[in-house]
């Protein structure tokens, strides 16, 4: 699998994609933001963002950018500033994880793994009906009359664990360790702002709220 790291600190980046090269994932390292977009349109796996980075170009442009360009490369985004601010901001753009610095390489490299097994290809096609909608889990696309519904792939990631555990009630945390893993260590509110986009987008989930409680897809 292809990874695109970008780090301007350039003996973590070398320490890192060392870590990355031993699992076998061949790994491209870019120290600036303004190199990296050159490449935005690259058929890779997945990107690991630093958020601030030398020059104009910043991690969250770089997320824009593969947004913008419906890429399907999972992003794992790191930063050493405000940790809570980064955390929402880097999610709601639709990233699937956040590393606060200092890490270790090893813990990054775990994370990676997750994000990646859960997002390799089935070799059939899998498809579930809901109301007016067709997700087709393979290929991770949701069909309606009106057209396609783009999600992001924690949303995706969310709408899937529901479609699966339809009436089943899950408290946050339990949401939180299926959909993040268990390595996630942060407030289980994203597992709320997840949700309220993904009510956005598909109004006719009937998403039941046990307050006090958690979710349910009914």
């Amino acid at each position: 699998m292809k990874i695109y790291y970008v780090e301007d600190e350039k003996d973590l980046s070398e320490i890192i994609r060392k870590y990355l090269a031993r699992e076998g994932y061949e790994t491209t390292v870019f120290h600036d933001g303004e190199t990296a977009m050159e490449h935005i349109n690259d058929p890779v796996d997945m990107w690991i963002l630093d958020i601030m980075l030398t020059g104009e170009v910043s991690g969250y442009d770089i997320i824009k950018a593969l947004k913008e360009k419906n890429s399907p490369a999972s992003i794992m985004f790191t930063s050493a500033r405000d940790q809570d601010l980064d955390k929402i901001m880097g999610l709601e753009l639709g990233s699937d994880d956040y590393l606060a610095k200092p890490y270790s390489p090893r813990e990054l490299v775990l994370r990676v793994k997750a994000i990646l097994k859960r997002y390799r290809p089935s070799h059939s096609n899998e498809v579930i009906s809901y109301e007016d909608y067709e997700i087709n889990v393979t290929r991770r696309e949701i069909r309606t009359k009106s057209g396609l519904i783009e999600l992001t792939n924690k949303e995706f990631e969310l709408l899937l664990f529901f479609l699966k555990n339809i009436n089943k009630a899950f408290e946050r945390q339990e949401i939180l360790e299926h959909v993040w893993g268990a390595n996630y260590y942060g407030s289980d509110r994203v597992v709320d702002d997840l949700l309220r986009r993904l009510r956005h987008k598909m109004p006719k989930l009937n998403i039941e709220t046990i307050y006090g409680f958690g979710y349910r897809l009914l």
